[in-house]
């Protein structure tokens, strides 16, 4: 059995850690600017962190980090649920098996290449695709040729240049199918890494904590190295969850070769058939403070943030540390084109409150001084795992990174946006292209821009 997060530690940590004096937190700021990362016992001590001028502290640091690795980017992407089958009883979920009421759905062919089509006429990119557990109604076949699916649908201008998966736990052949299709990264949350709390959450195939705990390993030996991670905050004490989040990133960097690519951050939010209570309930206020610190500790790991959080918490979330974000989503197989013909949909996974449309959510962006990337580059250049973090540990990333979320950003506002948004957006982009180091890169950039605007697209380094 490999031991990936050992719980009695952990606790151990927590506890000789708390009340932390103002000269270890401080000490803990400083190395944390360093942007190498942090230690569990640093980590600890932040977490134990509850003086208000200390926690502003903690936000400037992360708020610095953030701003010195990602700048003014901001990823965009949005959920596609394919099936909401599912033959696994998880407590938070409103698509569990107990849940007699819903009306299940498994979308064919053609209803996948709607919904992307509805996703793509957005101005989306990305997407991340979502199914149920149910090795009859869902086989591997079936995934695969889902993202065959998304993968082949064009509309006008726009495609899908990256999915990212996340399907139940299974087994490394299945692995190394998805990764010949071409996905970006396989995402799969802990929940939570509590055992306990785990096994009391869950029943069906998911209740096996080992089997969901060595997933990222078998997607490894699969080909995988983008690899997600996550917590359902609120089903357990969210320090607790926090430090076993970065004690699983560290794992997966010494054993594996290479950390996680990204780190979600979802909240428990209510679904119709959930009758689950959180007794851990994260405030506002610890949750910005968890994102925070997550950013300070694992300084160069996405960090992914859905619309389950309100559009100023979101705005606040984005400051401090989250790098990418769903936009204009449904949670619902079916949702979007549902949506698209005014036909309200049903059975959505959680409650969102974010409710805006993606115009909406990119003209906020740009009010906040951010740029919405809809880059993919990185997948399709092969800068994935160890090659993508070894240029963004030396801080190289940077240079490919800007002028492909600018170029992006230009499709969108040709493609997408009315002219009062184009006008706001190229303000910002002109502005953003005079700040590239590079003089190379910038000409470039400025070349590239106004082939974009003649016609060009899907252009970048």
């Amino acid at each position: 059995m490999i031991e990936i997060i050992n719980e009695k530690r952990i606790i151990e940590i927590l506890s000789k850690s708390r009340d932390p004096t103002n000269s270890f937190i401080n000490a803990v700021l400083e190395k944390g600017l360093q942007k190498k990362g942090l230690t569990l016992d640093e980590v600890a001590i932040l977490v134990n962190t509850v003086e208000e001028e200390q926690i502003e502290k903690i936000f400037k640091t992360a708020a610095k980090i953030k701003y010195e690795i990602y700048g003014e980017r901001l990823v965009l992407f949005a959920p596609l649920y394919i099936s909401d089958y599912c033959v696994n009883d998880c407590k938070y979920c409103n698509f569990h098996v107990s849940n007699k009421g819903l009306l299940r759905k498994k979308l064919s062919m053609d209803d996948i290449a709607n919904e992307t089509k509805c996703l793509i006429d957005m101005g989306h990119k990305r997407v991340l695709v979502e199914f149920g557990e149910d090795p009859y109604n869902i086989p591997i076949d079936y995934v695969c040729d889902a993202i065959k699916t998304i993968y082949s649908v064009k509309s006008k201008n726009g495609n899908i240049r990256r999915i990212n998966v996340n399907i139940a736990a299974t087994t490394t052949e299945n692995y190394r199918r998805l990764k010949r299709l071409g996905i970006g990264t396989y995402q799969l949350f802990q929940e939570t890494y509590h055992r306990a709390t785990y096994e009391g959450l869950h029943g069906g195939p998911k209740a096996d904590y080992e089997r969901q705990i060595t997933a990222h390993v078998r997607a490894f030996e699969g080909g995988i190295d983008d690899l997600g991670i996550g917590v359902l905050f609120g089903l357990y004490d969210w320090r607790f969850e926090v430090m076993a989040l970065i004690a699983h990133a560290q794992w997966m960097d010494k054993n594996l070769g290479v950390g996680p690519h990204t780190i979600s951050v979802p909240r428990f939010c209510s679904a119709p058939s959930v009758e689950f209570k959180p007794e851990f309930v994260v405030s506002d206020k610890d949750f910005l403070k968890l994102i925070a610190i997550l950013r300070i500790a694992v300084p160069y790991t996405g960090m992914i943030l859905s619309t389950r959080e309100r559009p100023d918490l979101r705005t606040k979330a984005f400051k401090l540390g989250i790098s990418q974000a769903s936009a204009a989503s449904i949670t619902a197989p079916g949702g979007y084109s549902s949506h698209h013909l005014g036909v309200p949909s049903d059975g959505s996974q959680f409650e969102i409150h974010d409710n805006r449309p993606l115009n909406e959510v990119v003209e906020a962006l740009i009010a906040e001084g951010l740029v919405p990337s809809f880059c993919t580059a990185c997948y399709r250049k092969g800068r994935t795992g160890e090659a993508f973090m070894e240029l963004a540990k030396e801080g190289d990333i940077h240079k490919f990174c800007k002028p492909n979320a600018l170029m992006t950003f230009a499709e969108y506002l040709e493609d997408y946006a009315d002219s009062e948004l184009k006008k706001k957006g190229y303000e910002m982009i002109n502005h953003c292209v005079e700040q590239i180091c590079c003089e190379a890169i910038k000409e470039e950039t400025k070349k590239r821009l106004i082939e974009i605007c003649r016609g060009k697209r899907d252009l970048y380094f």
